[in-house]
């Protein structure tokens, strides 16, 4: 399947993540009386995910994350040479979402950009006032065992099939534990776009969420290699056309 078909999937996939799991976050989550919460917001991103790696997964691999094509990458399940096309495809999706929420968002009254649109932050905008280090921490090791999850329940030795449900129960896992602490990125794009929308704060932190969580993905993706990936084939050019 050509590289442009793949990259199709990833924005599309992208933009379903975003879409879904920010826009619980800006729509549902405090909705008045009956809202969602951390749980449902947490749950939200794991099923966009579930939903798109049985949608997609078969095309692109659904990585709709930066991180996760790094540690890809790094676990040898993934040329290098085609990470440029998924990382802007990713990106771009995820900026899409958010321009799509934000039409949505501002056809409320008294709609305001000041809580963040759902952006991830440290220090005064962690939504708990966590520290620069304890966020970098939390997003570094969470990205880590993000792509355990990955790279071991698509292994050729576990059971086929189920790595979607595995890898969107992780999602939402992880987002049970860090929403109070980031807002949870471990995703690049996830940041990027409601980043762009917010603005300020939001853009001058929006490095820390790149840094951590593909240096977190990369150190996922070389232990999987090193200690727990069974014997794969090498990437070979006629095998990433």
């Amino acid at each position: 399947m050509s590289i442009s078909t793949r990259a199709l999937a990833e924005f599309f996939g992208t933009f379903w993540l975003v879409f879904g799991g920010c826009g619980s976050a800006l729509f549902a989550a405090a909705y008045p009386q009956l809202g969602i919460g951390f749980a449902g917001v947490a749950l939200a991103f794991g099923l966009t995910v579930l939903t798109m790696a049985f949608a997609i997964g078969h095309i692109s691999g659904a990585h709709l994350n930066p991180a996760v094509s790094f540690g890809l990458y790094a676990g040898g399940r993934f040329p290098g040479r085609e990470l440029f096309p998924y990382i802007v495809a990713q990106v771009v999706g995820a900026i899409v979402a958010s321009g799509c929420l934000y039409i949505i968002a501002s056809g409320k009254e008294g709609f305001t950009r000041a809580a963040g649109f759902a952006s991830n932050g440290y220090g005064m905008h962690s939504p708990d006032h966590y520290s620069l280090l304890a966020c970098f921490v939390a997003e570094f090791l969470l990205t880590l065992f993000f792509l355990l999850v990955i790279l071991g329940s698509t292994d050729e030795r576990a059971p086929k099939g189920f790595a979607p449900i595995a890898i969107g129960l992780c999602l939402t896992l992880i987002h049970l534990v860090s929403i109070p602490v980031t807002n949870t990125s471990v995703n690049p794009a996830r940041s990027t776009g409601p980043a762009l929308i917010a603005g300020g704060w939001a853009l001058s932190q929006l490095w820390l969420f790149w840094v951590a969580p593909i240096a977190g993905g990369i150190v996922g993706g070389l232990l999987s290699r090193m200690f727990f990936a069974a014997p794969q084939p090498p990437i070979r050019e006629e095998m990433a056309k």
